[in-house]
């Protein structure tokens, strides 16, 4: 059993409740929201403003998050955590889903768009317009719509607009907001986004959204392969393997 630091565990949580309320809040509150005695939680913030972590509104009587929070986020950042932690899983996944071919990938969204940020290339080559950097329009992709599947509706109107959301790069894909979330719930019901020959002729691809601790989607695991080349029943092994590899990259990232 591992040990339990009871001080550790509540000052964490206090700053997660922080990070993921709208505004700053009250020591009742926060006491509230996390089922701790009162005392305890003014103990702890104190000793959190000391450190800097946290930060006293006197005026309002509310308690917000402090600059050494802010520092430990952008440190986090600068050590590029999404993709030191997807990469390795990239390269198990090629080799989990051999002998069939396809390329894996991890995406971000980019406003209306999904920015790739790592690729892994199978030992037979695949020719896919994916490459690291890339952009391509979110709606069209599959990992752009695995994410826009966790995202509530005025947040997806919010992300794209009209005008850059809707482009027929092969005849196919949605083309208005009704065709949109008629594929993003069905996306949502599925459990992962399948997008056939959207963004290139004889290619299709599987995406599956990664979450943080909140279930807000922060990237995608995808793979691409050649339609012809991949049966039905390889497709959902597939789409198996993914789902697999980007809830073991949400874990990593803080999610439940």
């Amino acid at each position: 059993m591992k040990p339990q630091v009871p001080a550790a565990i509540r000052t964490l949580a206090i700053l997660r409740t922080l990070a993921a309320a709208s505004s700053p809040m009250t020591a009742s509150a926060i006491a509230r929201e996390l089922q701790l005695p009162r005392s305890s939680t003014y103990h702890l913030l104190d000793a959190m403003q000391e450190s800097g972590f946290v930060v006293h509104l006197e005026e309002e009587q509310r308690w917000g998050l402090g600059v050494a929070a802010f520092e430990v986020g952008a440190a986090y950042l600068r050590h590029d955590p999404l993709e030191r932690l997807a990469r390795p899983l990239l390269d198990t996944l090629i080799k989990e889903i051999a002998p069939v071919s396809a390329v894996a990938h991890l995406g971000v969204l980019q406003g209306s768009e999904t920015l790739y940020l790592l690729k892994a290339q199978p030992k037979k080559n695949v020719a896919v317009l994916i490459e690291v950097g890339v952009r391509l329009p979110a709606a069209l992709t599959a990992s752009g719509r695995a994410m826009l599947s966790a995202l509530p509706t005025a947040q997806v109107k919010a992300q794209l607009s009209q005008k850059s959301a809707f482009v027929d790069r092969t005849g196919r894909g949605p083309q208005n907001w009704t065709e949109l979330f008629a594929e993003l719930q069905a996306d949502k019901e599925r459990g992962y986004a399948l997008e056939d020959e959207y963004i290139a002729e004889g290619m299709s691809s599987i995406g599956v959204a990664v979450v943080d601790h909140l279930k807000h989607p922060v990237a995608s695991i995808g793979l691409t392969f050649a339609t012809q080349e991949v049966t039905k029943s390889q497709r959902l092994a597939l789409a198996q393997s993914a789902r697999g590899c980007a809830r073991l990259l949400s874990r990593r990232l803080g999610a439940a």
